[in-house]
């Protein structure tokens, strides 16, 4: 038996109504939740919201993909070329023992060097520039073209949201 993680999308809001179906299925499911405060008009309350909205783990064999998708709540399975997209036992423990050991995990864009961004929010809200990578660290990097010059700073990436385009990467 060859079992292997995959990522489940789920339909919107159903996280929790898949993992249990998947789970009633006697299939292995990870559904990594966090603690968030939440605040309504009369109260406020602590609930466990997935880290990743809309997205589980199950683990299977691959020939097995169709159990998942005629699952009540769960929308498809993640593919990449076409391919189902396997997810390593690593990166499953990883967040594991993070949330385990009480860590604060936030989910953030997924940037890769020479990806065109815009930041969102803070003093530098609106500039855009491209994500480069400068003495081992991600750096934000805006070019001044009229003076043929560029400054590269250090962005946290929750404050960065891709504006699509795609360059070589600045060195």
């Amino acid at each position: 038996m060859n079992k292997q993680w995959i990522a489940v999308r789920s339909k919107p809001r159903a996280e929790k109504v898949a993992f249990e179906q998947l789970v009633k299925k006697s299939i292995e499911t990870y559904l990594p939740l966090v603690k968030k405060r939440r605040k309504w008009s009369d109260r406020k309350k602590w609930v466990e919201l997935p880290l990743f909205s809309s997205y589980l783990f199950a683990k299977i064999e691959l020939k097995e993909s169709i159990y998942v998708l005629q699952t009540h709540g769960v929308s498809t399975i993640v593919r990449f070329n076409g391919n189902i997209a396997v997810i390593g036992n690593e990166v499953i423990d990883a967040i594991r023992m993070a949330l385990e050991g009480g860590y604060e995990l936030e989910p953030t864009e997924y940037f890769t060097v020479g990806d065109d961004v815009e930041v969102i929010e803070g003093p530098m809200k609106g500039a855009q520039g491209i994500v480069s990578r400068l003495k081992g660290k991600d750096r934000l990097i805006i070019k001044i073209d009229a003076l043929q010059q560029a400054i590269a700073i250090h962005i946290d990436t929750k404050f960065l949201q891709s504006v699509g385009r795609k360059r070589a990467p600045l060195l």
